[in-house]
Order: structure tokens, then sequence, then C-alpha cells
């Protein structure tokens, strides 16, 4: 069988679906590395992941730099589109304004390696959207919890991937709310596609990481997967209705 874009297995619907700075007054901020925020002074958070998480969906290509400066290394590009062909989505962690006028916003980035992150022109977004859920997916003891504004409201047994195609860890998000036309298939009734990437980088699609049904609700809880996050059906309905696009995925 063919394996799903969503880590992943195509939906049939998803396709409807120069000068450095001049003067040098500025001190620049320090490298960012994989993971961490840059240190920029006079920035403004803009999400805590946790009660509050802002995102943005992409307006146009734009490089997405290293620091926010226009001559740092370009690490990355907006893109516009997921690999399932919907609108691409970046968290926003923090907002800074250059001397010059220019507003810089530090996102996530869903490329490979895990756990990026850049700066890019304000610009080159969408006005940012606010979200105050968070699901936390513990890989330990196969469950998965759900939060609004700090306050649980879902939880479930889940599966997740075998030892030789784990689950990553980390900091991701939802980029993707996908309803599967077979609700009886093996992906269940809904899908949610994330930022992570699995270790299969050959598979179509690049191997996103989904949550989603099944139709083998007995491999729950249980390491049976290649990456992908599985939810009983009952439960991903109930997910479906509370976990907006954007919301913050932390993997343990």
């Amino acid at each position: 069988m063919r394996p799903p874009r969503l880590h992943g297995v195509r939906l049939q619907h998803a396709r409807r679906w120069g000068l450095a700075l001049l003067l040098a007054p500025l001190v620049l901020p320090a490298p960012a590395t994989a993971g961490k925020e840059p240190r920029v002074p006079g920035s403004e958070r803009m999400s805590n992941e946790r009660t509050s998480t802002h995102w943005a969906y992409a307006k146009r290509v734009a490089p997405i730099r290293r620091m926010p400066v226009p001559t740092a290394r370009t690490i990355a590009r907006v893109r516009e589109l997921t690999e399932d062909g919907l609108p691409e989505v970046y968290v926003v962690l923090r907002r800074w304004r250059s001397p010059y006028g220019h507003t810089w916003l530090n996102v996530r980035i869903p490329m490979r390696p895990n756990g990026q992150q850049g700066w890019v022109r304000a610009s080159a977004l969408g006005r940012p959207a606010l979200v105050r859920t968070r699901l936390v997916v513990d890989r330990g003891r196969l469950r998965a919890t759900l939060f609004r504004s700090g306050r649980r409201i879902w939880r479930s047994r889940i599966g997740v991937g075998a030892p030789g195609t784990p689950t990553p860890a980390g900091r991701f998000w939802i980029r993707e709310r996908l309803q599967v036309q077979d609700p009886n298939g093996i992906y269940g009734p809904w899908a949610f596609g994330t930022s992570a990437y699995s270790i299969l980088s050959d598979w179509p699609g690049g191997g996103v990481i989904g949550i989603h049904g099944t139709n083998q609700p007995y491999l729950i809880p249980g390491r049976p997967s290649h990456g992908c996050i599985r939810v009983p059906n009952d439960r991903i309905n109930r997910l479906a209705r509370l976990m907006p696009i954007g919301t913050p995925v932390r993997i343990l």
C-alpha cells in the first residue's frame, strides 16, 4: 500500500483546500541555534507555547534568515503550501522592530532537521492569529493531553513510532487539519499534519508526522507506527472539535 502523504498518505480532498545596516550603533543579535531563540535585545515575546501562541499563514515566498539583518545567512525560505497542498503555517515566537523601521518575526520552521527557527520580515506572513491550546504527547506513558489556557480538556491513550521508526521528540505545531474521506480506513476519520518529520525522508511528502485515527484500535496503547501518532477514532473525533490549527505540540 502506498504510504500516506500526511506521514505521508495522499488524502484526495487535500488539493481543495547589500549593506548590513550601514551604521553600527546597533548591536547585532547573537546567532540562533537549533531549538533556541536568538538573543535579540528589545524583541517582544509573542508566544509562550503553553497558554498563548501566535501563528500566521505564509503570504509570500521570502528568505528566513539566521538573524534579523538583511545580510544574514538564509537558512530557509517561507513556503506558501504544505506537502499536502494546504496553506503553510508558521509559529511566531518573537517580534522585533529594527531602528530602520523594519519589523522582523522569529518563527519556527517546518523543515529538516526538526527544531529549526529563524527570522523573517513580517510582510512575508499574514496577520498572526492566537491560540490558547497546547497538545502534550508523552511517548513513555503512551498518552496525549490537550490543554486550553493551562486546563486539561482532552486526554487519550495513543500509539507512537516503533523503536526503529520513533516518533521524534521536540517542539512542533499543528499545520493541517484534514477530514478523511473513509472514516473506517486505516487513518480513521480525522488527520492532523504536524511540523515534525520522521526519519523516513524518502516517503512521499517527506515523512511528515501525522496525528490520526485508526482501524486497529487494539494496537493502542503501543508502538506500532512509522512515527505517526495513532488515536482511537472516538477520541480523534473529539480532538477535531477542540484542537485548532497553530496549536503547539510538545512531544516528550
